[in-house]
């Protein structure tokens, strides 16, 4: 029964089930929306069951619908595996990669990266786009991006992981606060201290909650960042103290001119893990490694003495 699936279809279904919507699915593929719903329709009467409730509220899966969709990622993500290593044994590394990136890390990193990539493979592309941690993880898990570069842990058994580099993060405090002479600080200075973090969508928030706990300082529950603008400026306001990533402090904070003050902490062993990120049975391994390799290089020759290749 199944033989008579075509890949057209299941690619079609897979993009009806991310837009949930015939005629923004029709739109995105460039085609009329009853050539899909003839297409959809098709894959119903091959499989013989049905995968879409049609309503006014869009295109909505049945319980046979779900587990359909699962498999029917699953073979297009062998295909694509089929056909990336067919490109990579004739051409090398290639094509197009969308990546995903963390706010807090991307502008201030990529870049450099981008720029050697370009040198080192000029047929490879890459589409880049940021969005916060969490975010990040689940858009991978749906495809929408090839791979990410994020703060590590990322905990799922869907994943492949490999860590990059070593960042410190920076202690911030307002320019007349206490210990703005300070040029070091330490655990003591932090007890009873009003601590500003990012949401829980990034990494960092939990890093920080747990430093929190062993220091004896107070996460300000009042107030969570959006930004690590937007924590740097409420410091300057003496709102509370803050950590900043050091790529983030070398480019958006002036040592002279500077809206904070910034100190070491634990003499910059107090460090965030950052690393690429991807489905295991993504079809790019080569090209993924090739794109490790260049990062590495970039925090080893552009970033000496601040961050710390693994």
């Amino acid at each position: 029964m199944a033989s008579g699936v075509t890949l057209k279809q299941l690619s079609y279904f897979v993009a009806l089930t991310e837009a949930q919507h015939y005629r923004r699915a029709a739109e995105r593929l460039g085609i009329s929306q009853p050539s899909l719903s003839q297409q959809i329709a098709g894959l119903e009467t091959t499989l013989g069951v049905e995968l879409v409730e049609r309503g006014q509220r869009g295109a909505i899966l049945t319980p046979g619908g779900r587990e359909i969709l699962a498999q029917a990622r699953r073979v297009l993500e062998e295909t694509e595996a089929l056909t990336a290593l067919a490109r990579d044994a004739s051409a090398g590394v290639s094509g197009t990669i969308r990546l995903g990136t963390s706010p807090t890390l991307g502008p201030y990193f990529l870049p450099h990266v981008m720029r050697r990539l370009r040198t080192s493979y000029p047929s490879l592309k890459l589409i880049v786009r940021d969005a916060a941690p969490l975010v990040l993880q689940e858009e991978l898990l749906l495809g929408q991006h090839d791979l990410i570069l994020t703060q590590l842990p990322v905990r799922s058994a869907d994943v492949a992981v490999e860590r990059l580099f070593r960042e410190p993060l920076k202690l911030a405090v307002a320019q007349d606060h206490a210990l703005s002479t300070k040029s070091q600080a330490r655990d003591a200075d932090l007890a009873g201290q009003d601590i500003l973090a990012l949401t829980s969508s990034y990494a960092l928030h939990n890093q920080i909650v747990a430093l929190c706990e062993e220091v004896g300082a107070n996460p300000r529950q009042d107030y969570e960042g959006t930004s690590l603008d937007a924590l740097r400026q409420m410091t300057a306001l003496n709102m509370g103290v803050c950590f900043l990533p050091a790529l983030y402090v070398r480019s958006e904070v002036s040592p002279d001119t500077g809206d904070v003050a910034i100190l070491s902490f634990r003499k910059d062993r107090f460090t965030r893990s950052v690393g690429l990120v991807w489905r295991k049975r993504s079809a790019h391994k080569r090209t993924i490694d090739s794109i490790a390799s260049v990062i590495r290089s970039v925090a080893r020759d552009k970033f000496a003495g601040l961050v710390t290749a693994v």
